[in-house]
């Protein structure tokens, strides 16, 4: 059954009162045809982006890209979703130390836990605002504050119950986004790396969460569940309380 897009954007307005667009993503195989007036980049900016970047372009300006391997400026990205083959460098987690590990062994033990596609498995990541979206993606992010958040986290745990379980690795975020819910089909929840908030310009008070298409029908009657039991956002204030005040107040009355 085919996913039902536009119900999906009405559903996160209604419930969750985003303050950028929700994104969909999705893979493309070499060969695959891209949708019509799509922007890359290198061509028609004359720049080369972060994934992180691309996707703040989608979310902030309501723009459909798509970019390969000539679009991309993240060495990092560029060798996660296999656009490019890692160095001896890279792979010996020189990359990572230094920065982010305080040796090289720590660092390859990073470089080896980031989720990667194979090189040459795919010749584009495309990327839309959900509203504008004429593909079939394969991916939903979702960037929003922390009770926002929350409020997705709750819709998923809806039909299941229990609690959700995300890796966070402070590092490409991008592969937690897309790689790997794509992989498990299981939501995310995602902590921006220090790359997204430095060329995606990602807040400090942003997070973001992934849903697999697969998952999206989950999420849409989660939301809709869990407002009828009386989850809300923005959340509501308990305001019946008889407030206090300083006892010299009390003399400015009769």
């Amino acid at each position: 059954m085919k996913t039902d897009l536009s119900k999906f954007q009405d559903t996160l307005v209604k419930h969750v009162r985003l303050g950028s667009f929700p994104v969909a993503v999705r893979m493309v195989k070499q060969g695959e045809p891209l949708p019509e007036r799509v922007k890359r980049p290198a061509q028609d900016m004359q720049i080369t982006v972060a994934t992180c970047q691309t996707i703040a372009m989608a979310r902030r300006y309501g723009w459909v890209l798509a970019i390969g391997d000539e679009d991309i400026s993240c060495p990092l990205t560029a060798v996660a979703f296999g656009f490019r083959r890692p160095s001896e460098f890279y792979v010996k987690g020189q990359a990572c130390a230094g920065m982010y590990t305080e040796t090289d062994e720590a660092g390859r033990v990073s470089e080896e836990q980031v989720e990667k596609f194979s090189f040459g498995e795919y010749q584009y990541i495309l990327v839309a605002p959900l509203h504008r979206t004429v593909f079939d993606p394969e991916v939903i992010i979702v960037y929003a504050n922390p009770a926002q958040i929350l409020r997705l986290l709750t819709a998923a745990l809806w039909k299941s119950g229990g609690r959700m379980t995300s890796s966070f690795g402070g590092r490409i975020d991008c592969a937690e986004e897309i790689i790997v819910p794509l992989r498990s089909e299981k939501c995310e929840v995602i902590l921006p790396c220090y790359g997204d908030r430095i060329f995606a310009q990602t807040q400090d008070h942003e997070m973001a969460f992934s849903i697999p298409i697969s998952r999206v029908e989950e999420i849409i009657d989660g939301l809709e569940g869990t407002h009828k039991g009386g989850v809300r956002y923005p959340i509501p204030s308990f305001l019946r309380y008889t407030g206090e005040f300083p006892e010299h107040y009390r003399k400015a009355v009769d």
